[in-house]
């Protein structure tokens, strides 16, 4: 048994880094559901864009001081909050950078979806909710960045990821 956090060894620690995202991934899952249940997925879906509008922007505050990024610190900041995020730690995602303006993130293994599928639930339609999520994340690392949905659920997905948000540069 460990006694303190001096005790872990650096698997162990990542081992419960990745435990302590499904755990908080488990909670946000379990509280959106226990809205839908009672009030809809529409309501649920309010609640949960109105969640996500204030912990977007706190968990990229927080990255970029862990990371100590700077601010208006373009793609090259926003790629590595990217992986830095809670979600990075539990769902697999590809990062593409086709020219030095554009960002292409993708969410290749979905922990949320999977979790609908396997109770037999209808796909999460996320879209609104990362429209929401996306755009603010990426505007608390650099406001120049404006953020584009390529697809997400409820659109029709093809195949080899869930969803796929396109980031750009302005300047």
């Amino acid at each position: 048994m460990l006694n303190n956090k001096e005790d872990l060894t650096r698997k162990q620690a990542l081992d419960l880094l990745e435990d302590f995202a499904k755990r908080w991934l488990a909670h946000d899952g379990l509280w959106f559901q226990s809205i839908e249940q009672k009030r809809g997925i529409e309501e649920a879906i309010d609640r949960d864009i109105e969640a996500w509008r204030n912990f977007t922007v706190l968990e990229a505050k927080r990255i970029m001081e862990f990371l100590q990024l700077p601010n208006q610190g373009g793609l090259d900041a926003l790629l590595r909050a990217l992986n830095f995020r809670l979600y990075a730690f539990v769902n697999k995602q590809s990062i593409e950078r086709p020219n030095e303006r554009t960002l292409i993130f993708k969410m290749t293994n979905c922990r949320v979806q999977y979790a609908r599928q396997r109770k037999q639930m209808a796909a999460f339609p996320c879209k609104p909710v990362g429209e929401v999520e996306y755009s603010l994340f990426a505007k608390t690392i650099d406001s120049r960045i404006s953020t584009r949905c390529l697809v997400c659920p409820p659109d029709a997905l093809p195949g080899d990821f869930y969803c796929g948000w396109e980031f750009t540069l302005n300047v």
